[in-house]
């Protein structure tokens, strides 16, 4: 059997810090947004995704992959959305096989008035602490990552637009 490739020094002290980024800013948003408008990270994404797509409408499924998650977790999320009269669900009426999620007007409201902070949060914990150059290394490092993790996938900077 080969001996495995053991991170050195250097690299344990670079893991440690990118499992701890990994862990803490994401809880950081969501405390924010918790804080601030009520929702969860991935409910406000969730909504913002919409938000971005035409007529504000997209399938489940596709809303599932823009925002990393499972199709489950994605209709547990607009589940709870729709109960606050934000996003409704109706079946595709180009494919009855697939349901669409719809932001309402309310929805929309929402993501506007929540916007704001939550942009506020992103720029005090991510860009602020950066120069632009740090910036765009951390782009090109993150983009490397994510192939490295997923070949097949593309890069949430990547998203293709939507039809």
């Amino acid at each position: 059997m080969e001996e495995p490739r053991w991170l050195d020094a250097e690299e344990l002290q670079t893991w440690y810090t990118l499992a701890g980024l990994l862990v803490r800013l994401p809880s950081a948003l969501d405390a924010q947004l918790q804080r601030d408008a009520g929702i969860s990270l991935f409910e406000y994404q969730t909504m913002a995704s919409l938000s971005e797509a035409p007529e504000r409408s997209m399938r489940m499924s596709h809303l599932a992959m823009l925002a990393e998650g499972s199709l489950p977790r994605m209709s547990q999320a607009v589940g709870r959305l729709e109960k606050r009269g934000w996003v409704r669900r109706t079946p595709d009426p180009t494919d009855g096989r697939f349901t669409l999620a719809i932001l309402t007007e309310a929805g929309w409201e929402k993501v506007r008035e929540t916007a704001p902070g939550h942009v506020e949060a992103t720029r005090t914990y991510v860009f602020d602490p950066l120069t632009r150059a740090q910036a765009r290394q951390l782009t090109e490092i993150s983009r490397r990552i994510l192939r490295a993790v997923d070949p097949e996938s593309r890069c949430p900077g990547e998203r293709p637009a939507i039809d």
